[in-house]
């Protein structure tokens, strides 16, 4: 078996990418491209957050969702979220009601209003891409780095929550500051 798949268009994806129409949305429009805006990446690292201990492909399903309860993840919108906003949250069949993680993601925009370049900051922790070869397989694409650990590090010292290196790693391969597309994908 491989980890590639081809699609009815005849493109070679990462076999996650070609499992069900929202990821291969996800696979070949999003992840893996930069984003560098600084609600765009707050966006990801709220989602990332979400996700954890959950299935990506809840979230994706459950993104327009986010967007609207979350003021479109702009960071100075939600930095202004109080407790009406997590109560309100809390009753929000839409979204993943976990206090923990609504709790962080408001934290977060007041941790991310606070950073002058949130987008210096977090592509700071990008590794030399032409220094890391291609995965060949899925087994070779890594949980953690020692990039993201000390992204998610710099991140908590900055009052981010709900960011280990797990997330932290989750979020370089959706904002593209690795390209973790298998060999001969066609979106590598």
């Amino acid at each position: 078996m491989t980890d590639l798949v081809v699609g009815e268009d005849g493109l070679a994806r990462c076999r996650w990418g070609g499992s069900t129409p929202d990821y291969l949305r996800y696979h070949d429009e999003e992840w893996g491209k930069p984003v560098r805006d600084a609600d765009g990446l707050y966006e990801k690292l709220c989602l990332e957050a979400f996700q954890s201990g959950l299935s990506w492909l809840t979230i994706l399903r459950k993104r327009e969702a986010f967007r609207a309860a979350f003021a479109g993840f702009e960071i100075a919108a939600v930095a202004r979220f109080g407790p009406d906003d997590v109560e309100r949250l809390m009753g929000d069949a839409g979204i993943v009601r976990n206090r923990a993680k609504i709790e962080a993601a408001i934290a977060n925009a007041r941790a991310a209003a606070g950073i002058d370049d949130l987008s210096a900051l977090i592509w700071s922790f990008a590794p030399d891409l032409d220094a890391r070869p291609a995965p060949r397989t899925m087994a070779e694409v890594p949980a953690v780095t020692p990039e993201s650990t000390a992204m998610a590090k710099e991140l908590k010292r900055r009052g981010f929550r709900f960011v280990g290196p797990t997330t932290a790693y989750a979020l370089m391969q959706a904002c593209g500051l690795v390209n973790d597309h298998i060999e001969g994908c066609c979106a590598r």
